[in-house]
């Protein structure tokens, strides 16, 4: 099949529709990816990007084609806006333009916030009359509310009214989350297009850069510490926050370390929560590495934590970082509401204390620093099983393409 896939972000930008378009195209298929110039996280083009270069190329068998934008910056509210509305922009002429040029059989959108791309997809779809297969991982407008604070009932109105238009024309909506389910259908009847698609691992090959060593990071270079490891985005979403609070509990227990490996908006003000509340010989904020050190970093780690804000689109959503701490094989220590929490629960692979609930989870802390190695191994052996038999990248990508060839 001709698959065109619309996308805010893909490679070298680290997003599952990387695995998707390219795993359909060692598949036979011919996969054309429209997004942006890779600007995330950083906010700045990666190298070797820009206006002029690098546009189009070919990507693992992907005919990929890259559209202006306003790079995001400092993610501030302005720059934000700027590059939201200049990707809509170049990329609505150009879908406009393409669908003219180039015959696809189908559509497939991968659906990060915003929602915008979801009307370009619309428009090639009902133009050249073929499927659209949506796959929602953030819900829009309850983003909009949440991340972004825009409560106005008139913009709320509009975007409900965009979605719901994108939605009736969806041949299928696939929900990264069961918890979507009640949402996307308070937009109008689509019940009977909801289809379960969760999120998977990325395999990582540990091949760590030529002088990396772990040992001499602290605090990895002390063999009795107890560390508990967030890797990933620090976000706002992610109630970094929260954490500290935790930690700042916990600051007299010398031997509990909060590792951070990762960058994002909150870690230079993270950092100065560090200095000002002497936590630096217990609080680590050791900055992006490449993904091919994570899994050394996660089997010297003890617990694997994350936690996001107690907002109703994030009590909905079931982050990607659990499946990937699962597949991981080490137990999970969350700070979160929903369907993530019951997850966790489910595939009894650790704990979950409430959103926000930082004491709770500085207790929780304490409650696993003491117990054996061997009940935490079992905590994390049961994650592990539990993502073999659920949640595979090979399983999701039979499923979808069994999805695309029934419509």
């Amino acid at each position: 099949m001709r698959i065109c896939v619309f996308t805010n972000h893909f490679y070298p930008e680290d997003f599952k529709v990387n695995d998707i378009a390219f795993e359909l195209a060692k598949n036979g298929h011919d996969v054309t990816v429209l997004t942006a110039i890779p600007d995330y996280p950083k906010g700045r083009f990666y190298d070797g990007y820009s206006l002029f270069k690098r546009r189009r190329e070919t990507v693992n068998g992907v005919n990929v084609i890259r559209l202006p934008i306003i790079p995001r910056g400092n993610g501030g509210a302005i720059r934000l806006v700027l590059n939201y509305v200049s990707y809509f922009f170049c990329l609505y002429v150009f879908t406009f333009f393409h669908s003219f040029r180039r015959k696809y059989d189908r559509v497939f959108v991968h659906l990060t916030s915003p929602f915008f791309i979801g009307v370009c997809a619309k428009k090639l779809s009902k133009r050249q009359k073929i499927p659209l297969l949506f796959w929602v991982l953030d819900l829009w407008p309850e983003s909009l509310v949440s991340a972004g604070g825009i409560k106005h009932p008139l913009i709320i109105k509009s975007q409900n009214q965009m979605v719901r238009k994108v939605y009736e024309r969806c041949s299928k909506i696939l929900m990264s989350s069961k918890g979507f389910a009640k949402s996307i259908c308070e937009k109008g009847n689509f019940q009977n297009k909801l289809i379960y698609f969760p999120n998977w691992a990325e395999h990582v090959k540990s091949e760590c850069p030529k002088g990396f060593d772990i040992e001499k990071i602290s605090p990895f270079d002390v063999g009795n510490n107890f560390i508990l490891l967030f890797a990933g985005n620090l976000g706002e979403a992610q109630n970094i926050d929260a954490l500290l609070k935790a930690a700042e509990i916990l600051k007299e227990d010398k031997h509990i370390k909060f590792v951070f490996v990762g960058d994002g908006r909150r870690k230079d003000i993270s950092e100065k929560y560090v200095k000002e509340n002497g936590l630096s010989e217990t609080v680590y904020f050791l900055g992006r590495y490449p993904l091919s050190t994570m899994p050394v970093f996660m089997r010297k780690a003890d617990v694997l934590m994350f936690s996001l804000k107690d907002e109703l689109c994030f009590n909905l959503t079931v982050p990607a970082k659990v499946q990937f701490y699962m597949s991981k094989g080490k137990p999970i220590l969350a700070m979160i509401n929903g369907e993530g929490a019951e997850l966790v629960k489910e595939a009894e692979c650790g704990f979950s204390v409430p959103a926000g609930d930082y004491k709770s989870f500085a207790q929780t802390v304490k409650n696993m620093s003491v117990i054996t190695k061997t009940e935490l191994q079992v905590l994390g052996d049961n994650g592990k099983e539990f993502y073999n038999r659920n949640f595979t990248k090979e399983q999701r990508i039979k499923q979808l393409e069994d999805l695309l060839k029934a419509e």
